[in-house]
């Protein structure tokens, strides 16, 4: 290193930081970036809601990361606010309401509208797809699941499976 650029950096510690940080991303959790860096195409994540049985509703593959502080801290919205700015999502899931549910006659559930608007803020032209409650259950006990993240959302149907994209820049 140049005697001025030592200089500078002893003048101006900051500009050293913004020139080597490499995270782009919201997404600062140690271990969250370490798995997903290893995911790869298909890889599937769930973010489960504070009801989900994280525990043991996993897949074989998948690493379980607990962000359940209290009630309603972590939300799932603030965890896909994170995840869409550091990976591509092909695909959006949802646990899909059985007929016979009394929410299911109300409509979508209002988390759902949270989701679209998240992928539509980062200019992500996806569409929430729900699979039936079994079946989500199996899709998460898949090879394919990578990580878990367990928030303490308490919004009701706000468990949310994503399939990682390809990287094309």
């Amino acid at each position: 290193m140049a005697l001025c650029q030592y200089a500078h950096l002893m003048l101006n510690p900051n500009s050293y930081i913004e020139q080597v940080m490499l995270l782009h991303s919201k997404l600062i959790h140690p271990e969250i970036n370490a798995i997903l860096g290893k995911a790869g195409h298909h890889a599937k994540v769930l973010i489960a809601d504070g009801n989900y049985p994280a525990s043991t509703a996993i897949g074989p593959n998948a690493e379980l990361i607990s962000l359940n502080l209290a009630p309603g801290v972590v939300s799932c919205t603030q965890v896909l606010e994170a995840l869409v700015s550091a990976v591509p999502i092909d695909i959006a899931n949802t646990m899909g309401i059985p007929a016979d549910d009394p929410y299911a006659l109300q409509g979508d559930p209002p988390i759902w509208d949270e989701y679209r608007s998240i992928f539509q803020a980062a200019d992500l032209d996806l569409q929430l797809e729900p699979i039936d409650k079994w079946d989500f259950y199996e899709a998460v006990a898949s090879p394919e699941h990578v990580l878990t993240i367990q928030t303490a959302d308490q919004a009701l149907w706000a468990n949310l499976l994503l399939s990682i994209g390809c990287r094309t820049a």
